[in-house]
């Protein structure tokens, strides 16, 4: 699996991750050693990159437990997300009671963005997260999260990116790109019809070239073939698609034919 910075000077980290909105407490549902599994295989699979928050209900907890034993393999990109900055101050500290130093530390949904970048400033100086970042995923938030950008204050962004979300082409993406921000991809596999009812195999054959075989993997290396993008998180609780998807994260990379093809396929869905 190829390897990209995700800002601030950080050391490269694996193109492919692992997000955990509602899919940690999915496997953990089916069976004690499910999450450990996942994770495992994860981490087996080069993906070491782990998104979560305080919103998505047990994902840090069961996260850090099933990391146990490897968590010096992990880079953990989590969030805080209240309009209370005392609450951000123990969102922040369960988070590294948890997982010990936060590799990036994102304030979710841009929610009281102003106070709470002080604080995790105040962190990051202190040594408890190395890197900071904002996240949003409705296109109305892009303007604030702009400006956000724009204080030179963070690090990485996190936003949606597939063949039906292109919005932040217009503004976000080369913006981090001028500003050297990493940016995490949210939601490379898209929701409803596009992830629901793939086209047929045979429509795929044309990426063969470049290690696709799947409508997963065309959608995930479509994301990461805009190389302004640096870490495409998608989500699963199925162990068997985790090497799958982590494929998806090696060169070659879809040059403007083969984005075009997996923009077409999808307009379709």
């Amino acid at each position: 699996m190829e390897s990209r910075s995700l800002g601030g000077g950080t050391a490269p980290v694996p193109v492919v991750g692992l997000g955990t909105w509602a899919r940690l407490e999915a496997a953990a549902a089916s069976g004690a050693e499910s999450v450990p599994a996942l994770i495992d295989g994860a981490l087996d699979a080069g993906m070491t990159v782990f998104d979560s928050s305080p919103m998505y209900g047990e994902a840090e907890r069961l996260l850090s437990a099933a990391l146990a034993g490897r968590r010096n393999e992990a880079f953990i990109a989590t969030k805080i997300w209240t309009e209370s900055p005392a609450k951000g101050q123990r969102q922040l500290d369960q988070a590294v009671a948890w997982f010990g130093r936060v590799e990036l530390m994102q304030i979710h949904n841009l929610v009281a963005w102003r106070d709470q970048l002080a604080m995790l400033e105040r962190a990051r100086d202190a040594g408890q997260i190395g890197l900071i970042g904002a996240t949003h995923y409705q296109e109305s938030a892009l303007d604030e999260l702009e400006v956000v950008m724009r204080t030179g204050r963070i690090d990485a962004v996190q936003v949606p990116y597939n063949p039906h979300q292109r919005v932040v082409e217009r503004r976000i993406l080369p913006l981090a790109a001028e500003l050297g921000l990493g940016v995490l991809l949210m939601r490379p596999l898209g929701s409803g019809p596009l992830v629901q009812r793939p086209p047929a195999a045979s429509a795929l054959a044309p990426l063969a070239p470049f290690g696709v075989t799947t409508w997963a993997q065309a959608l995930i290396k479509w994301g990461l073939s805009d190389p302004r993008c640096s870490v495409s998180i998608p989500a699963t609780s199925v162990v068997g698609r985790l090497a799958e998807n982590g494929a998806a994260g090696s060169e070659p990379w879809f040059g403007p034919d083969e984005r075009e093809l997996v923009t077409r396929l999808a307009g379709r869905l």
